[in-house]
């Protein structure tokens, strides 16, 4: 089965979890999801299926949109709700006007620390494994983008908010760094990852969905359109003479209407048959190819 599913995750599961489910459920060996979410967290977790996992390398450095509530009062030492508290209760909460006044400062393109309870590497260990251990993580600022981090309500300690951030932003780090920025401690509390570069809730099935059309046999209809993934890749309808150059791995002249460096190759009923990049003028040589047989590298 090759295609796009987009699942939208339950808290409680880990992304892998998910996988296997997915495995099981669609009898597809070949699947991977792009960007992980915390098994605390939820919403969209897009997976490629079959041949189109080959594809994750296109997905690279999507930016991400979450909604979620911060938690003012006190620090954890995993910055989000699953941890253990790290500093005294704080004396009061801060109000509406002190936490507009500082959002900007977490606005734009930030040196940001990640967690210590996180996949980042410490000397080649991942930094959650030696946390677990009590050892001291010392992981560097990374610069990320955050384009936008809005409060939407304030209801007594507890802050309901709306981010976008780039790839390899934590929204954890950031719940962190507004409450020591504010004196009074915080930690993420909720999180619903909303859309992962062009993949939306709108477009995800919850678990208990994605079971009931397997077991119907329709899982296939759950599967987003080829036409409807990198849509910075413009589209291009192979014509014939180049379908059998492309599906052996050789160059061929696509339809010239864009001076693109890369384009998604389709044959005229829709399906996606390889990955082109340009040589020259209207020459592309397939990166990847998924019709016809065999995905095919070159």
């Amino acid at each position: 089965m090759d295609g796009a599913l987009i699942v939208n995750k339950p808290s409680g599961l880990t992304s892998h979890d998910v996988v296997a489910r997915v495995r099981k459920l669609s009898l597809e060996r070949s699947i991977g999801h792009l960007g992980t979410l915390d098994p605390a967290a939820r919403g969209v977790l897009p997976l490629l299926l079959g041949r189109l996992t080959r594809l994750a390398q296109y997905f690279q450095g999507r930016d991400k949109e979450y909604e979620g509530v911060i938690r003012f009062g006190f620090a954890t030492d995993t910055y989000d709700a699953e941890g253990e508290p790290t500093t005294a209760v704080a004396a009061r909460i801060p109000n509406r006007e002190e936490i507009e006044a500082l959002l900007p400062r977490f606005r734009g393109e930030i040196q940001q620390v990640p967690p210590p309870f996180s996949a980042k590497k410490v000397h080649g260990v991942p930094a959650y494994k030696l946390a677990r251990r009590d050892q001291p993580v010392e992981l560097a600022p990374v610069a990320v983008t955050i384009s936008a981090f809005e409060l939407l309500a304030l209801e007594g300690d507890r802050m309901r908010f709306r981010a976008v951030c780039s790839s390899g932003g934590y929204v954890r780090a950031l719940a962190h760094d507004l409450g020591a920025a504010l004196g009074a401690g915080a930690h993420l509390a909720e999180l619903t990852r909303t859309r992962l570069g062009e993949f939306s809730l709108a477009d995800s099935h919850p678990l208990d969905a994605i079971a009931g059309h397997a077991a119907a046999g329709t899982l296939e209809d759950l599967l987003l359109p080829p036409l409807r993934l990198l849509p910075e890749f413009p589209a291009v309808v192979a014509p014939p003479e180049a379908v059998s150059r492309l599906l052996h791995g050789q160059a061929a002249n696509l339809p010239e209407f864009s001076r693109a460096a890369m384009v998604r190759v389709f044959t005229p009923d829709e399906r996606l048959l390889a990955i082109g990049r340009r040589i020259a003028g209207s020459l592309f040589h397939p990166q990847a190819v998924f019709a016809g047989g065999e995905a095919a590298k070159s």
